[in-house]
């Protein structure tokens, strides 16, 4: 009676061991989100991602970060190989992109049950950039438009005591600074290597530079007018003929001011305060863009929280998106990485309400405009710095380049053109034939030519 005893209370602790441990195995495990961030963003987000998960106990985050040289490619191999991550931080110029391919959620009924994500707090241009077809893809995180930073000490000595207001003002302004500091420097600088100057200068355009029948628009007044600006900058000598490649330093050459007007983002605000020495901060400061004929409009860039239509954790990754939407959150990430954020509020708070630097791109978000949204686009504007270059050394003149544009637009677009032309000629057919039947939908020729349109998207 007492061995058996002993063996009883002996088996206890395996008894007991073998409960805890099922009851382990038993339990439910943690959600775990793959979140792909891209650039300093992706380094930043690791340091908010530990408050989340405590406030959500049942999700874990796994980060992966990508340069932004080789995200794009990443991403497009990932959709085709079926291997997206659940979300994303996306591109304001790449969102259109995904959501043809069909790769994005979209987001417009959660956005209407989520209260704490206020479309009316954020910029209308940042937010419609996430717009396509009507529908939004993505929530913007942070926004990365461009207008002047310039040598207002300069421009005080020129004989100006305010920033340009329009291009007839901007142009005075450079011929009278081009003037004052001589032959060997300049009063603007447009690196011909960087497309964005240019494309700023022709959203001013009332026009657009990409048609809704996915032509390419480059011939339009507005946008001639944009490209002789541009080209007559250097044609008359007020800025240099001149790549980024073959300037040693542009804080340097800013600071001893072999130029004084330059069209960069908000990055370059911390950039310029580590940059130039102590005593010359006073000498420069940021303006809003000038338009053709009073205040311009900027690009509307920056990047997106997306979902992605295959993850089966959306509710989860939409946790993670109203997070990092919150003011204080967009507040310490701003903080961090200097993006500035999307949402008006957040401008009110002194970090930024405060920051003289900061207050014209606050002013700039209100004129703002997207991109052509084709996922053609970054092609397109790489074809607008080939071809404005080669303008820019006279190579072309301006009908010249504005026909060469349009060409090279139109090679671009071609696809795009056969897709909408059978689109719409699917649409056609449906309306005039339903099928009803197995039989009637193989004789029905709105849904093969349907099939024939879902290859060709894919």
């Amino acid at each position: 009676m007492t061995r058996l005893l002993a063996r009883i209370l002996g088996s206890i602790p395996i008894l007991l061991a073998s409960i805890v441990l099922g009851s382990c195995s038993n339990a439910p495990s943690a959600t775990v989100l793959d979140v792909w961030a891209m650039g300093r963003e992706g380094e930043v987000i690791g340091d908010l991602v530990p408050e989340f998960e405590r406030e959500n106990p049942g999700v874990k985050v796994r980060i992966q970060q990508l340069p932004f040289t080789a995200a794009h490619e990443k991403l497009l191999t990932a959709f085709v190989g079926d291997a997206m991550p659940d979300m994303a931080q996306l591109g304001n110029t790449w969102v259109p992109e995904f959501a043809t391919l069909g790769a994005l959620e979209p987001l417009d009924a959660r956005i209407a049950a989520t209260p704490a994500i206020p479309r009316t707090d954020y910029y209308p241009g940042i937010w419609d950039s996430n717009v396509v077809d009507g529908k939004l893809f993505g929530v913007p995180w942070y926004v990365d438009t461009r207008l002047l930073f310039y040598r207002r000490d300069i421009l005080k000595r020129a004989g100006f005591d305010h920033p340009p207001r329009d291009w007839a003002e901007w142009r005075r302004q450079m011929v009278a600074i081009k003037k004052l500091v001589g032959p060997d420097k300049y009063a603007a600088y447009f690196p011909l290597n960087e497309y964005e100057p240019l494309e700023i200068l022709g959203l001013q355009a009332t026009e657009p530079m990409v048609t809704d029948d996915a032509r390419g628009n480059f011939r339009s007044a507005g946008f001639r007018k944009s490209l002789d600006f541009y080209l007559g900058t250097m044609r008359d000598g007020l800025a240099p003929v001149a790549a980024s490649t073959q300037v040693a330093n542009v804080w340097d050459e800013f600071d001893r001011g072999w130029f004084s007007f330059y069209i960069t983002g908000p990055w370059q605000i911390g950039e310029f305060k580590r940059r130039l020495p102590p005593g010359h901060q006073s000498e420069w400061m940021t303006a809003p863009m000038p338009g053709p004929d009073g205040p311009g409009v900027s690009n509307a860039g920056g990047c997106s929280l997306v979902l992605f239509k295959s993850s089966a954790k959306k509710d989860a990754a939409w946790k993670l998106v109203q997070f990092l939407s919150r003011p204080d959150i967009q507040v310490r990430f701003h903080a961090l990485t200097g993006d500035l954020p999307p949402r008006i509020s957040v401008w009110k708070t002194p970090e930024l309400a405060n920051d003289p630097y900061s207050k014209a791109f606050g002013d700039q978000m209100m004129r703002v405009r997207a991109t052509p949204k084709v996922p053609e686009w970054e092609r397109i504007a790489t074809d607008l710095k080939l071809v404005a270059e080669k303008a820019a050394h006279g190579e072309l003149t301006i009908d010249q380049t504005v026909a060469e544009l349009d060409k090279r637009a139109d090679e671009t677009l071609a696809k795009r053109r056969w897709i909408l032309a059978r689109e719409k000629k699917v649409s056609v057919l449906l309306r005039k034939q339903e099928p009803r039947t197995p039989s009637d939908i193989a004789r029905n020729p709105g849904f093969l030519l349907a099939q024939e349109y879902g290859k060709a998207r894919s």
